[in-house]
């Protein structure tokens, strides 16, 4: 455990049991979502990859039509 952990853990433990909650919700939901983000972000990576080469496939197909911002 670091020092700031150990620092905030120790102020913790000494508040009333629905603050140690809210702060332990808080806590948990931080760690769910940066799990989420590592996960999300991981396989971005292959679905970028992916669509790279079919982008690139169907330039080489000819299967692509050229428009300026005008067109989208």
């Amino acid at each position: 455990m670091t020092d700031t952990l150990e620092k905030a853990w120790n102020q913790v433990i000494t508040l009333p049991a629905d603050k140690q909650d809210t702060i332990g919700n808080i806590i948990l939901e931080e760690i769910e979502d940066s799990l989420l983000w590592d996960s999300q972000f991981n396989n971005s990576q292959i679905q970028l990859s992916k669509i790279a080469s079919k982008v690139k496939n169907d330039i080489i197909a000819g299967n692509f039509k050229q428009k300026g911002f005008g067109d989208l």
